[in-house]
């Protein structure tokens, strides 16, 4: 008898031989297509700095995901992401602490990139172009 999982992965075909299917579903919770401006930056001190600011493509609750220029994205690498991220004096934006776990090359050139939320820092307000943390 085969097992649950095995299931939900397989197809029928005409013939009635049933195959597996090409990509499994991973994702814990629905996603929106919503456009929404966040600013990436790297976590860890020692990579090669960058501060990538990209609409979202499609949000979960727990994660986002995105196109952009930057190569060096990679999976299991953390990131700081700022969202929603405005430049305006006293925006009420939050920060993140990211994992990427998903780089996708693109034909237009770009990377698709996914990042899951691991733990949200605090809100942020900005005045001035100045960031404080706090609650």
């Amino acid at each position: 008898m085969a097992a649950p999982f095995d299931f939900m992965t397989k197809t029928n075909n005409p013939g009635g031989i049933s195959a597996r299917s090409k990509q499994t579903e991973r994702r814990n919770s629905r996603r929106c297509k919503i456009t929404q401006l966040m600013r990436i930056r790297p976590s860890d001190p020692g990579r090669d700095p960058f501060d990538d600011i990209r609409g979202t493509l499609s949000v979960s609750r727990s994660g986002v995901y995105f196109q952009s220029s930057v190569t060096t994205y990679e999976v299991g690498m953390r990131l700081f992401v700022t969202m929603p991220y405005s430049k305006e004096p006293a925006a009420m934006t939050h920060e993140y602490l990211a994992e990427v776990v998903r780089r996708d090359p693109l034909p237009n050139g770009l990377f698709g990139v996914g990042f899951k939320i691991l733990m949200e820092m605090g809100l942020q307000r900005s005045f001035g172009g100045y960031s404080f943390g706090g609650k």
